[in-house]
């Protein structure tokens, strides 16, 4: 075991086992107002047509998916259950109605570097949809080589035959819900797939050649126990998949009626969660992985641990990426996106989404134009979160600011996370130590304007 999983122990776990931001973006979703409208979207590509599109920086792709054939309880996404495959097809011409509406308002042409697929199921459209979508997007965008093409895959979904097909398309990297592979869980919240099932489908990409393949779990739902849970990671880490991502589930059945199907009395203590997150350090770390960062491990030849040793890494609404920090397209129901200082999100339900393509219209429904000390911050949460460590000069410089003095009251707060070892501060900068990159959201979130006037945090995912 590593020296630094050594020093995170129980009772730290126990100490941050807190509510607060993921930090995919700051200021965070939440903070996003009805007042940003579609026209304000359009403003911004416009702008950035003058501005990023000149100077040729790239552009990364989110395209939601929001179908699924069945549902998933501890589900917290935007999605829709339907068995009828012919939602996509319609689907399919408003997603190529909105692209239009981008390239009449920024030219068509536009470099991506980055294309992610997320859902609900990607793969609930048919092969032929797929080259549909993908053939939509070439046609208006230019792919640049070397990109991160990406997209979510339902194991339950894929077979062989239709690795072939993401492959031809383009996507060098797969991502497959896993959860867990014990199957009284399975059954618990209504996923039920075999671990051969799985196990046959990453050897069959890897053999396709596919660059990282990716496998999403999750700790903390119903039927888990941490013996239980040791045995997924043993079969997690003979898997070996270039990447892990490990959540926690958060149950907030007021919120996410799926979730109103789990029974409280079989969901694990916290004093269990705090021990499969535990071993999950334990035994990821032990089979050689990297920790990238907050809920994702990598191998020590990924991209994601290249770039973190490198001091390379970037976040954005999926998470951390290689790629370099750009302005991101949302297109699709309910899909949030970043051009230059402002953040947009579509509207959530289809009919919302329909009605304002019919009209003509962008269908963003709210969003945020940053303010200057949102643009600061935002610069300090982000090097904090992807680097692990500001130099005080260089935010000084980009911004103007004195920052002793712009962040008096916070670096007084960091004082306590100092005597606990999470941060080192001096008169340069602030570093984060090894332990305290397992708890770094709780030091970005020392720098989060909103959060000190708002303490309500039970909104958000647990810290760790």
């Amino acid at each position: 075991m590593s020296a630094e999983v050594e020093t995170v122990t129980d009772d730290l776990l126990r100490r941050y086992d807190v509510s607060g931001p993921r930090y995919t973006s700051y200021p965070t979703a939440d903070r996003f107002v009805e007042a940003f409208t579609a026209e304000d979207y359009a403003q911004a590509l416009t702008q950035r047509r003058s501005g990023a599109a000149a100077l040729a920086l790239p552009l990364s792709l989110y395209v939601h998916i929001p179908f699924c054939e069945s549902l998933c309880y501890y589900c917290a996404c935007n999605k829709i259950i339907t068995k009828h495959h012919d939602k996509a097809a319609e689907y399919l011409r408003y997603l190529s109605r909105e692209v239009d509406l981008h390239t009449q308002q920024m030219g068509a042409g536009q470099v991506v570097s980055q294309l992610h697929l997320g859902g609900g199921t990607p793969t609930f459209l048919s092969d032929d949809e797929l080259r549909e979508l993908m053939a939509m997007l070439r046609r208006n965008f230019s792919f640049a080589p070397g990109g991160e093409y990406s997209i979510e895959v339902d194991p339950r979904t894929v077979d062989a035959g239709r690795l072939d097909t993401l492959a031809e398309l383009g996507f060098n990297r797969l991502s497959f819900g896993v959860q867990d592979f014990d199957p009284a869980v399975q059954k618990a919240v209504h996923r039920v797939q075999p671990a051969e099932q799985v196990f046959a489908l990453v050897a069959a990409a890897r053999a396709r050649g596919f660059e990282s393949i990716n496998v999403d779990l999750i700790y903390g739902l119903p039927k888990q126990s941490p013996e239980s849970f040791d045995r997924t990671l043993a079969q997690v880490a003979q898997l070996r998949p270039d990447r892990i991502a490990l959540y926690a589930y958060a149950h907030l059945p007021e919120r996410f009626k799926p979730q109103r199907r789990i029974a409280i009395v079989e969901l694990p203590t916290g004093g269990s969660k705090i021990s499969m997150l535990s071993r999950s350090l334990t035994a990821f770390m032990s089979a050689g992985y990297v920790y990238v960062g907050m809920d994702h491990f990598a191998l020590p030849d990924d991209a994601l641990a290249v770039a973190k040793r490198q001091g390379r890494l970037h976040r954005n609404f999926q998470g951390y990426s290689t790629q370099p920090d750009c302005d991101l397209i949302a297109l699709g129901v309910s899909s949030i996106g970043r051009i230059g200082a402002t953040y947009s999100q579509n509207a959530k339900t289809l009919e919302e989404y329909y009605d304002a393509l019919d009209n003509g219209r962008f269908p963003v429904v709210r969003g945020l134009a940053l303010s200057r000390d949102d643009l600061v911050r935002r610069a300090v949460i982000m090097a904090l979160m992807c680097q692990g460590q500001l130099l005080f000069e260089s935010i000084n410089l980009s911004y103007l600011i004195d920052f002793p003095a712009y962040f008096a009251k916070e670096l007084e707060a960091l004082q306590v996370l100092q005597e606990q070892g999470m941060v080192v501060v001096d008169a340069h900068g602030i570093q984060v130590t090894a332990q305290g990159w397992f708890f770094v959201r709780a030091v970005a979130m020392v720098f989060d304007r909103y959060l000190q006037t708002d303490r309500t945090r039970a909104k958000f995912s647990k810290i760790i």
